[in-house]
């Protein structure tokens, strides 16, 4: 186990690296210039260049992301072009609340997906099958501000059982963890039945039938537990989608995240921030794998440790 974490580590951060050096060149590859951005339209030729030497932009592309580099291994993600603050701070300022709705949404679409998918795969060719099969298509098909506005239409403005935007409480936090689990809780489904419907099938659930153990006790104890690997891979890479990539649910319900931020930098072609949250999010794709890796030989003694 120590060799496995300490080759994983390895590889993760040549992942990060990877990661920071293609985000770096695709963003200073852009026709747009964050100095006259800053600068703004009326800003003379003169102010521009003072403000791109000041920035470091006219340095080369290598030396630019050498003193990135440079910055980053000392912990420094760098400075905000448009707010003039640290981006390690803005980003720990929008870390609660992400971490808040990714926990929240990876809850529901888990939950809603197992049992979804274990229902479908007992009732397998059935009418329960089908419907749990076209509603897990929907899910996955339908668009995230169309969810995010019905749900908010439906249980904030109409019943007015849930505050329409905010964060804080509770309360806050149910609609857009609802939207991303019912989105996200498709793919769920699908994966836990195709899995499971392997796993029932299989010799030894087959024995557990003929000793006449009881069905929940042979889906909860012999079966969910073999089909629970494909789940815990996808649970790591939806930790790094939820922590950079639910822009449009984050906008609908005011959600004061990190994926907002990173709308907002990009809007303003603050690269300092938008280079941050990226690594950010690859960061924790790489843990969330990582914990995955180690988690599956725990869950199936199988499962050689390399």
């Amino acid at each position: 186990m120590p060799l496995l974490l300490v080759r994983r580590l390895m590889q993760s951060a040549l992942i990060l690296l990877g990661v920071a050096a293609i985000t770096f060149v695709l963003l200073y590859a852009m026709p747009a210039d964050p100095a006259r951005m800053i600068a703004g339209r009326s800003a003379t030729a003169a102010t521009v260049a003072n403000i791109r030497h000041e920035l470091g932009l006219d340095l080369p592309l290598p030396a630019q992301f050498w003193n990135y580099l440079t910055g980053l291994m000392q912990g420094n993600l760098g400075r905000s072009y448009a707010q003039k603050t640290e981006v390690a701070t803005l980003i720990a300022s929008r870390l609660p609340a992400t971490l808040v709705l990714m926990a929240a949404g990876i809850l529901i679409e888990v939950t809603l997906g197992l049992v979804l998918g274990i229902t479908a795969a007992v009732k397998r060719g059935g009418l329960v099958d089908r419907a749990v099969m076209m509603a897990s298509f929907v899910g996955v098909s339908a668009p995230q501000f169309v969810v995010a506005l019905l749900l908010l239409y439906v249980f904030a403005v109409t019943l007015g059982w849930f505050p329409m935007s905010g964060y804080g409480s509770l309360a806050h936090v149910v609609l857009p963890a609802t939207t991303l689990g019912v989105l996200g809780a498709g793919w769920y489904a699908r994966m836990v039945r195709s899995t499971m419907i392997d796993v029932l099938a299989q010799d030894y659930v087959r024995t557990a039938n003929a000793k006449g153990l009881s069905a929940p006790r042979i889906l909860l104890r012999h079966a969910l537990p073999n089909a629970l690997l494909p789940i815990i891979a996808m649970i790591g890479i939806d930790i790094g989608q939820f922590m950079g990539g639910v822009v449009v649910v984050e906008a609908v319900y005011g959600w004061p995240g990190i994926g907002q931020l990173a709308w907002q930098a990009i809007q303003q072609v603050d690269i300092p921030i938008i280079m941050g949250v990226t690594l950010v999010s690859a960061l924790a794709i790489v843990t969330g794998n990582l914990v995955a890796d180690v988690t599956a030989p725990l869950i199936d003694p199988r499962i050689r440790v390399q």
